[in-house]
């Protein structure tokens, strides 16, 4: 078996390997994602674009520090229409951010790379399509009470898994990838690696 290690400290992205009955170990890659995001919106990259060039560049990062493990990075991207959402700042900012959202259909462009002596040597994206409800203030008051500030930490200020679930209509897209480590390409590369077992 190859030894991997996940470019990243998410607790959720942990859970997720774990629960696949991977082994590995993590390390949170240190990179300066909003200027290589900035540099790549600049040359036009579309979303799924950057979400990929981010999970490379934490893949890329560990890799080099540890040249003979298999490293995977992965970056989740929310687009809404022309404009990249990150992580709210504060609950305020939170608030703005969903009631931006709601009635309408934002992405989420999760990147996903191995990388292996300083080279990526497999990438891809998976996107999922989230169509937010109309909702009242009263009930975003509601939800933010109940979700509190660990929401603070997801880029589209909701927690799927949680009562952030309670924010949408419909979506189109994997669970793996919502939850920002797209599982089933993730183990799909693996194995067209010869890393795990088929």
């Amino acid at each position: 078996m190859a030894r991997l290690i996940l470019a990243s400290n998410s607790a959720s992205r942990r859970a997720l390997m774990t629960g696949a009955g991977l082994e590995f170990t993590s390390r949170a890659a240190e990179i300066d994602e909003r200027r290589i995001e900035a540099d790549l919106a600049a040359a036009m990259a579309s979303p799924p674009e950057i979400a990929v060039a981010l999970a490379r560049a934490k893949a890329l990062e560990v890799s080099r520090l540890d040249p003979e493990s298999h490293v995977i990075g992965s970056d989740q991207v929310l687009s809404l229409e022309d404009r990249l959402l990150h992580k709210p700042a504060d609950m305020a900012e939170a608030a703005d951010h969903i009631r931006a959202m709601a009635g309408t259909t934002h992405y989420l462009n999760c990147g996903v790379a191995i990388a292996h002596r300083g080279d990526v040597i497999w990438s891809d994206v998976s996107i999922a399509a989230m169509t937010m409800r109309p909702i009242s203030e009263a009930f975003l008051e509601r939800y933010l009470q109940m979700s509190g500030e660990g929401i603070l930490g997801s880029v589209g200020a909701y927690h799927f898994e949680g009562p952030g679930i309670q924010l949408f209509g419909t979506i189109d897209g994997d669970y793996f990838t919502i939850l920002g480590l797209p599982m089933l390409k993730l183990l799909g590369g693996l194995r067209e690696l010869d890393l795990i077992d088929a």
